[in-house]
């Protein structure tokens, strides 16, 4: 392997000097030197690797460079559902969009509720060149009925539990696992929805639900979970994530839960900062989605906690679907939209154009599952893994079959053109994606 030479970026550092010229060397999986504020970086190649043989040189040309991003809730449908996506497929996705790492949900077929299947996901993970993870469930089966045997999917591997898909409605059996896994020293990530108010899943309660001919999902599914959830971490001292949060009354709920010194994390997908429920008229099956697009009210809420801190991730909920699925009724076709590939592009265009946050801010969401998971990852440093990423924010791209390395086709962005180009992704001193 040819070490790396990356010179004349911008370096995004989301948890330093901000933003700053630079250039790195790269040997073997390791970062050897950060050279920054050098105007000829050509000079700084050292002299005995200056041949092509022996040191490749990418001209960054004033691309952004940062860490490899992070995606904490990805959906590789591996096993069971590899017709939808498989772990190389949505490697190779999320190469594509720039991040070097990703956790991978257990509502698989079977799920991961079992130490046997953790470790066989890992395993093929390593074989996809990003660094892939994976989440053991919650409760045997996902069925909410019992735990899973948490230590030991901890020690096959998982980073976290989670029954994604699936709240755990069963209070007392939701407190025992967040006393579990605070002994374990882990996460708990929850899909927060109650099913007691939601008439059909994906579509928000309101007009466009009623002219689908259904109540949808109101709010309360989620403000409620949401409520006794935090109230349950207060009470036994878990750590835990709500995912893809939708509504501001839940965003309101987590800002004052961490005011209070509670170790409550959030997601918010770019989806749910770009989009209200108005995109289901447009684009149908393709912006379904658990929890549904609300309005705009709350998609400003979240562009807000995300500016405070309020919500610390960024995380795509990357579910894809096949063609066939998304083609039924509303009301039949399946919940999930892709979205690995057009994350940071939508970043970008809602959060830093608009300014909302800064560079910085945006990188440092989508690299802080780092440190809420315990993984390695997320800064830039000398001796330290060589994952970043080369992003052009001048260049454009258009969502298509010829840009999509997912198998899946089921976006709301399809067709649309984007601000922003991942020129190269690299992960461990390989390059995982570049433009040839």
């Amino acid at each position: 392997m040819r070490d790396l030479f990356i010179k004349n970026a911008r370096i995004v550092d989301p948890r330093g000097v901000g933003v700053c010229n630079g250039s790195f060397l790269i040997r073997d999986d390791r970062i050897e030197r950060i050279f920054t504020g050098e105007t000829d970086a050509d000079a700084r190649v050292p002299e005995e690797r200056s041949d092509p043989e022996q040191l490749r040189v990418i001209d960054a040309d004033g691309w952004l460079a940062f860490p490899g991003l992070i995606d904490a809730h990805v959906h590789f449908r591996d096993p069971g559902f590899t017709d939808k996506e498989d772990i190389g497929t949505g490697a190779a996705a999320a190469g594509h969009g720039g991040f070097t790492s990703v956790i991978m949900m257990g509502n698989t077929d079977p799920p991961m509720d079992e130490a046997a299947r953790v470790r066989s996901a890992l395993e093929k993970g390593r074989q996809t060149g990003i660094r892939v993870y994976v989440c053991g469930n919650v409760t045997t089966g996902m069925k909410g009925q019992r735990l899973a045997d948490l230590k030991s999917l901890r020690d096959a591997g998982a980073v976290l539990f989670s029954d994604d898909g699936l709240p755990v409605r069963d209070a007392a059996l939701m407190e025992k696992a967040c006393k579990e896994a605070a002994a374990l020293g882990m996460v708990i990530s929850l899909h927060e929805e109650d099913p007691a108010f939601i008439d059909r899943p994906g579509v928000n309660s309101g007009p466009v639900a009623a002219s689908l001919g259904t109540a949808g999902a109101d709010r309360q599914a989620e403000i409620d979970m949401v409520a006794r959830d935090i109230a349950i971490a207060e009470k036994t001292g878990a750590e835990l994530t709500v995912q893809h949060i939708s509504a501001r009354e839940s965003v309101q709920l987590i800002r004052d839960a961490r005011e209070k010194g509670l170790r409550i994390h959030a997601e918010a997908t770019p989806h749910h900062f770009t989009l209200t429920e108005e995109a289901v008229r447009e684009h149908g099956t393709n912006a379904k989605m658990n929890p549904p697009l609300r309005e705009e009210v709350d998609r400003q809420a979240i562009i807000a906690g995300l500016a405070d801190g309020t919500i610390d991730m960024i995380a795509t909920d990357h579910a894809p679907h096949t063609a066939e699925e998304k083609a039924r009724t509303f009301l039949q076709a399946p919940s999930g939209i892709i979205g690995l590939e057009t994350a940071l592009s939508l970043a970008y265009r809602e959060l830093v154009l608009p300014g909302h946050l800064t560079w910085p801010q945006v990188i440092e969401r989508m690299t802080a599952a780092f440190g809420v998971y315990g993984l390695p990852g997320g800064v830039l440093t000398e001796k330290g893994p060589a994952d970043l990423t080369l992003f052009a924010p001048d260049e454009t791209w258009t969502v298509s079959d010829g840009t999509l390395r997912s198998k899946a086709r089921n976006t709301p962005f399809f067709g649309e053109t984007l601000p922003g180009v991942v020129k190269y992704t690299i992960c461990a001193g390989r390059i995982v994606w570049g433009e040839e």
